[in-house]
């Protein structure tokens, strides 16, 4: 009777340590889904620069300056190893505005500017830069690639983007009817930072694969008095400070994955030497 009661018993106990290892199991499994994919991607390599030429200076129109800066550049080879769930995952490039100083001076008269309100008085830390259509994504043609599980074998791809600036400036005073050319300089300072990220399309989980830091500077003066075309000349720098590939991650601020992106937020105001400023071109959003 003992030694029957004993290995009821010991069956007992097994059975409790089956069932116990079977529930951890399930467990480590559930909670080892999203810790496996971000385990698994991998960023084979990161290039990034900005094109060594200087920003080039188009006077062909009697109303407005153009400028085109050398292109900033980013591209990633990627490796994402076989998905066994049914799982999408969006891997590309978010860039937000860090830091936005844009300014047209019109000799003795005052300055135009392009500005952020939020970001210039300290209420954000970033605006999305996205292209207005796919937040919080810089793009959707080479900025991004998509891979629906399950897949039966590795995927290996490239992302890339490129920035530059082509704006226009007027030779006049912007809140005048006339166009006498007043413009006597340009000066441009803007920060970005540049992620590389996976999305998880059904649970919004972010993983950040790569940082970039990089600035644009500008400075263009002008002489109002010359003939259009020998009016403005580029000065220091000329060549710009190549980007940053961080070695640690940064975190990606909550307005740079959501509207408003810089293109729809910015002002342009007209302040002038004497007076109030003026909003010459209010905010899209």
């Amino acid at each position: 009777m003992k030694k029957g009661r004993l290995r009821k018993k010991d069956l007992r106990t097994l059975l409790w340590i089956v069932l116990l290892f079977n529930a951890m199991g399930c467990i480590q499994s559930i909670r080892c889904k999203p810790k496996c994919f971000r385990e698994s991607i991998i960023v084979l390599e990161v290039n990034s620069s900005i094109d060594s030429n200087p920003t080039s200076i188009d006077e062909s129109s009697n109303v407005v300056l153009r400028y085109r800066t050398p292109h900033f550049r980013a591209s990633a080879r990627v490796l994402v190893p076989q998905v066994a769930g049914k799982e999408t995952w969006t891997v590309g490039w978010i860039q937000a505005c860090n830091h936005m100083e844009f300014y047209n001076k019109y000799g003795t008269k005052g300055m135009s500017s392009w500005e952020l309100p939020d970001l210039r008085d300290g209420k954000i830390q970033a605006i999305s830069d996205s292209d207005g259509v796919n937040y919080p994504w810089y793009g959707n043609t080479t900025e991004t690639c998509t891979i629906v599980g399950p897949t039966k074998k590795d995927t290996k791809f490239t992302v890339s983007m490129n920035d530059n600036f082509y704006p226009s400036v007027t030779w006049g005073v912007p809140v005048s009817d006339s166009n006498m050319p007043q413009l006597s300089s340009i000066r441009r300072d803007q920060s970005f930072t540049t992620w590389l990220v996976a999305i998880n399309q059904a649970t919004a989980e972010t993983l950040v694969l790569q940082t970039i830091r990089w600035r644009m500077q500008l400075h263009i003066e002008v002489d109002p008095d010359k003939l259009l075309g020998q009016r403005a000349m580029l000065r220091e720098p000329v060549a710009q400070e190549q980007p940053h590939i961080l070695g640690k991650n940064e975190p990606i601020p909550p307005n740079a994955m959501v509207k408003p992106n810089a293109n729809d937020a910015q002002v342009l105001m007209w302040r002038p030497k004497t007076g109030e400023a003026v909003v010459v071109i209010p905010p899209k959003y």
